[in-house]
């Protein structure tokens, strides 16, 4: 393998979304330069880091049934039993609830975390306070699927956070899914919720790195003692 080829196979591919931002930052960091040369190299900086920002890695999925892989890069930053959002139709119990925080460095590509079908997407407009509050799973905008599958329904929720303004999806309903793969992104910085069947147990701590499509947050077949990890 040539140098070239090798420095290639380790630069992660862009995902198409993210051409027309890189293009903006390209442009204007050209347009600094002629104005001044040390904003041009700021923009340099800053369309680098849009570029990583929509970095699109090749990610290795466990495949066993019955996993449930993290649909988001980031910290876990919380852990704890909460109320599905009302549009997800998962009922009125509290459920575990697993939160992921994207930060601005964070891959954003979503991936999901079961294999399933879809069987729900709603959009919710909202506010745009930090995605790391409590409460921006009640007052942020958001976008919500629910998948099924055999160990019963999953609700992902993307979160819009402080800086992020948009919510894209990439999946439609009734469609079938399978783990790892790409359903949307949140341009920049966010959240995901994962809501999991009541009595599973997240295997998973708070502060911990995840890796979307890689790192397990649940197993179905390791519930909490003496309770259904079903719906």
């Amino acid at each position: 393998m040539s140098i070239a080829n090798s420095i290639r196979a380790q630069i992660p591919p862009i995902h198409p979304e993210g051409y027309p931002f890189i293009g903006g930052f390209a442009l204007a960091s050209l347009i600094l330069f002629w104005i001044w040369t040390p904003l041009g190299w700021i923009g340099t900086v800053l369309t680098i880091w849009c570029a990583l920002f929509f970095r699109d890695p090749v990610r290795v999925t466990p495949v066993r049934d019955g996993l449930v892989v993290a649909p988001a890069d980031g910290r876990v930053s919380m852990i704890t039993q909460a109320l599905p959002p009302a549009e997800l139709g998962l009922g009125d119990k509290a459920l575990p609830r697993v939160s992921i925080f994207m930060s601005v460095f964070n891959c954003h590509v979503n991936r999901s975390p079961v294999a399933g079908r879809i069987d729900r997407i709603a959009y919710r407009p909202g506010a745009f306070i930090n995605a790391e509050l409590d409460k921006a799973s009640e007052d942020n905008e958001r976008n919500s699927l629910v998948i099924s599958t055999p160990n019963g329904r999953i609700g992902v929720v993307q979160i819009a956070g402080l800086v992020a303004r948009r919510i894209v999806s990439f999946v439609r309903e009734g469609q079938s899914i399978g783990a790892g793969e790409r359903f949307g992104l949140i341009r920049f910085g966010s959240r995901l919720d994962v809501y999991l069947p009541e009595g599973t147990r997240p295997l998973v701590s708070e502060g911990q790195t995840a890796i979307a499509g890689e790192t397990v947050l649940a197993d179905f077949r390791n519930p909490e003692p003496g309770l259904s990890n079903r719906c």
